[in-house]
């Protein structure tokens, strides 16, 4: 997808979003000042659409289901504390 130049800033506004909805990215690209019709145009791209087909496929297979996700050594995290992280940290330092 063409970001016109403002990836990080359509990113920061994506993820402050409460519940990003198909409007989410519409009202984003207005706020922006993006051309909406080279917007909506790259969001139908059959290009695009291969690749989020992909990322989707390969975050079904690796069990992630949300951001943010923590891999140690291939293993995920599945508690997001720090005693859980420092765990499985000390746990692959051991098999070492």
């Amino acid at each position: 997808m063409k970001w016109q130049g403002q990836f990080w800033e359509f990113h920061d506004r994506l993820f402050a979003e409460n519940k990003i909805t198909a409007d989410s990215f519409a009202k984003i690209a207005t706020e922006l000042g993006l051309n909406q019709e080279r917007f909506n145009a790259d969001l139908k791209s059959p290009s695009l659409l291969q690749k989020l087909n992909k990322d989707m496929a390969e975050a079904d297979r690796l069990g992630i289901t949300g951001t943010p996700v923590v891999f140690v050594n291939g293993k995920k995290l599945n508690q997001r504390t720090l005693n859980e992280l420092q765990r499985l940290i000390n746990e692959e330092l051991s098999n070492k």
